[in-house]
């Protein structure tokens, strides 16, 4: 097999445990725009929110508000005003497992690069949040890439960023359906999905996992090739 060189990592759900903030944080902003709890429109909206969960936040909003721009915008702002002002109440959790693993990997040379659908601005007030920051090689957000998941463009910025030469090098971690057709679309050889997320072991598959995990904290057993004393939960897709 060969050697990876790039680990792309997403962020919510995957390395850090923040799913409920942010689901919080879209209800919010659903509801600013008139789409109150208890109503059908409320529970569609939601339905669109968890199958769309991984892309940019800003395409998600103009999925649930189709041809209404400005509407897409408010919402949007309120998603990372919400969401901003939950991590400075509350802080970022990383999944357990995630700081050791993300050290093992480095340890073995691998680049590691955090990606997410998150802006910029919410990406920042992130990074600012997290103290393993340093850690990281690279930190993209569709902004840098041009489109967002499930289009393959973050993962191939990375690499081009990072100076791998062969897209095969690359494994992806992910937690919902978009990040694994990201992770497929660009080429990587391991496109692993996590079940501490969003998205179900059948989702994570239906998107083209080649690997499901319990978390991310047992990427390693399954990117280093001589990892030892890591759990064996590595299910091939395949």
């Amino acid at each position: 097999m060969t050697p990876v060189k790039l680990a792309c990592l997403d962020l919510a759900g995957t390395t850090i445990g923040d799913t409920e903030m942010v689901e919080r944080a879209f209800a919010e902003a659903i509801a600013t725009q008139g789409i109150v709890p208890g109503t059908s429109a409320y529970a569609r909206a939601m339905v669109h929110v968890h199958r769309s969960r991984g892309c940019p936040k800003i395409e998600v909003f103009r999925g649930i508000f189709p041809g209404n721009e400005a509407q897409a915008q408010a919402a949007n702002l309120t998603f990372e005003r919400s969401y901003e002002g939950a991590i400075e109440r509350a802080g970022l959790v990383p999944i357990p497992g995630t700081i050791e693993a993300i050290e093992k990997l480095r340890d073995a040379g691998v680049k590691i690069a955090l990606i997410t659908g998150f802006s910029r601005a919410t990406l920042g007030r992130v990074l600012s949040s997290l103290s393993w920051v340093d850690m990281l090689d690279l930190a993209l957000c569709p902004e840098d890439a041009g489109r967002g998941r499930p289009y393959p463009d973050m993962v191939l910025t990375a690499v081009l960023r990072s100076g791998v030469d062969d897209v095969r090098q690359v494994a992806v971690a992910g937690d919902s359906e978009s990040d694994m057709l990201c992770g497929r679309r660009a080429g990587a050889s391991i496109v692993a999905g996590v079940l501490t997320g969003v998205h179900s072991r059948e989702r994570l598959l239906g998107g083209g996992a080649t690997h499901i995990l319990d978390s991310v904290a047992d990427f390693p057993s399954l990117v280093l090739p001589n990892e030892v004393g890591a759990p064996s939960v590595v299910t091939s897709a395949s």
